[in-house]
């Protein structure tokens, strides 16, 4: 029995790893060898280098969702190699390990100004509108932070040749409803500071 996570099965070794990596290739195996992977965390990485290199755009794919939750420095060349893959789901995911904060697990979280460049970039100009869609959801949580974030979505909001990338860019610029939720709240110590000033 192949082991399936690093907490029940601590004698997983690399090779076991690999093979779960392989499987992701295989259609009745994938879910499973996903689950193993994640749950081996950090542990699973060389195989997750080793498979973001795969000539199976499948295999590539879930290795970058599972460093999109435990992405460790040494995946980033590789992720930033996948950017320009062929298969547009490849580019989609490797875009989404390298500048999605929210997914993150691990203490490896890239520069939002070395990423958010390049997730703008795939917005602008990716011709898949599976990558470009996913760039405008990765992009919008720092919309308040990025003036050129806030620029590139509107810019897809008014002009992309998708209604579904048009509606997604849409939700996180001014009369969006993702943008008012995710506009800061002033600081209520700071208020406080200030009204006790002027008392």
């Amino acid at each position: 029995m192949l082991p399936q996570t690093r907490k029940d099965n601590p004698e997983a070794t690399l090779d076991d790893y690999r093979r779960f990596v392989e499987d992701l290739a295989v259609k009745h195996r994938a879910k499973h060898s996903l689950r193993c992977l994640m749950g081996a965390g950090s542990m699973a990485t060389p195989a997750l280098l080793e498979g973001l290199r795969h000539p199976e755009p499948a295999v590539r794919i879930g290795c970058c969702q599972v460093l999109d939750h435990y992405l460790d420095p040494a995946a980033l060349p590789e992720l930033i190699n996948n950017l320009h893959h062929e298969n547009e789901m490849v580019r989609a995911w490797a875009m989404h390990a390298l500048a999605c904060d929210r997914c993150k697990e691990g203490t490896c979280r890239p520069d939002e100004e070395e990423v958010l460049p390049i997730a703008t970039q795939m917005l602008m100009q990716d011709e898949s509108r599976r990558v470009r869609q996913m760039a405008a959801g990765v992009l919008g949580p720092s919309v308040h932070r990025h003036p050129d974030v806030l620029r590139a979505l509107e810019y897809a909001r008014d002009h992309d040749s998708h209604p579904v990338v048009r509606k997604i860019a849409g939700w996180y610029t001014p009369g969006g409803s993702i943008y008012k939720r995710l506009t800061p709240k002033p600081l209520r110590v700071l208020s406080k500071v200030a009204s006790n000033k002027d008392a």
